[in-house]
C-alpha cells in the first residue's frame, strides 16, 4: 500500500532524504524514529504529494504519487502534529465539511457513530472544537480515516504533546486501524509507542535509513540502545 523506490529529495546542495526504499503492507505499521530533520517529515510530504522528489519515486496502492495525485487521494487521511480544524465548527460540522470536500456525504447519526468509534466521548460532538485538547482533536482525525475506509494512514508526530492517557489512546486506535488492515507510516520521537504499536521499526539520521527492524525481532531496550547509539555516532568529534 506504501511504497518508496529510492527516494530522494535535495534543497540545493543539502540532502534531506537519500534513497529511501521501504515497502508497508497492509494492517503494518512502520515507525520511523529519529531527531528533528533526519527525514522523516520529508518522507511523509513526498507520500502526499506536497513537495516533488529530486529522484526516486513514491507510490499509494501501486500508484504513483506525482503522476496520478488525485487518483491517491482518496486511499490517504494524514494526520499531522497539529491537526488544523475549524475552531468555530464543532466535531460532527468539521467532520461533515471535510468528507464533503471528498466528495462523500453521510447522515448525522453516522458522523456521531465515526466519532464514536474514534474514541470521542459524545458530549464533545457538538463542541466547537477551538475547546478541544489535542488528543480531543486527533480523534476527529481517526474519524475522518474511518469515516472515508482509508487505507493508508500517514501520521507525523501524533502523539507530541500528549499526556501519557491520552498517547496510549491513541496508540489503541491505531492498533484498531491495523485491525482494519489499514496501512500506517509514523514518524515519531516516542521509541516507547513505536515499539508498542509498530510492525516494522526504522530509525532514520541526516536523511538515511540507518536501520530497519521487525519489532518482533528487536526488545525494547536493544531497540534504545540502537537508537542512542545511532543518534551519537560522530557526536564525540563535535
Amino acid at each position: 500500500m506504501i511504497k518508496t523506490s529510492n527516494l530522494t529529495k535535495k534543497y540545493g546542495d543539502f540532502t534531506a532524504l537519500e534513497n529511501l526504499n521501504i515497502e508497508i503492507k497492509e494492517g503494518e505499521i512502520l515507525c520511523l524514529l529519529g531527531a528533528n530533520g533526519a527525514g522523516k517529515s520529508t518522507t511523509i510530504n513526498l507520500l502526499l504529494n506536497f513537495i516533488a522528489p529530486t529522484s526516486g519515486s513514491a507510490y499509494i496502492n501501486g500508484l504513483d504519487v506525482t503522476k496520478h495525485p488525485k487518483k491517491t487521494k482518496p486511499y490517504l487521511t494524514y494526520i499531522p502534529e497539529n491537526l488544523m480544524l475549524y475552531p468555530t465548527l464543532t466535531a460532527i460540522e468539521n467532520l461533515d465539511y471535510f468528507l464533503g470536500i471528498g466528495g462523500k456525504s453521510f447522515s448525522k447519526t453516522e458522523l456521531r457513530s465515526f466519532l464514536g468509534q474514534a474514541g470521542l466521548q459524545e458530549e464533545a460532538f457538538e463542541k466547537r472544537v477551538q475547546y478541544f485538547s489535542k488528543g480531543m482533536r486527533q480523534k476527529v482525525g481517526i474519524a475522518l480515516a474511518i469515516a472515508k475506509e482509508a487505507k493508508v494512514l500517514l501520521l507525523d508526530e501524533p502523539t507530541s504533546g500528549l499526556d501519557p492517557k491520552s498517547s496510549n489512546e491513541f496508540g489503541e486506535l491505531l492498533k484498531n486501524m491495523k485491525l482494519a488492515n489499514v496501512a500506517m507510516l509514523m514518524a515519531t520521537h516516542d521509541i516507547f509507542r513505536a515499539k508498542e504499536i509498530g510492525t516494522h521499526i526504522g530509525i532514520m539520521k541526516e536523511g538515511v535509513l540507518k536501520h530497519h527492524f521487525l519489532n518482533d525481532d528487536i526488545t525494547l531496550q536493544d531497540l534504545e540502545k540502537v537508537y542512542l547509539e545511532t543518534m551519537t555516532v560522530n557526536e564525540e568529534a563535535l
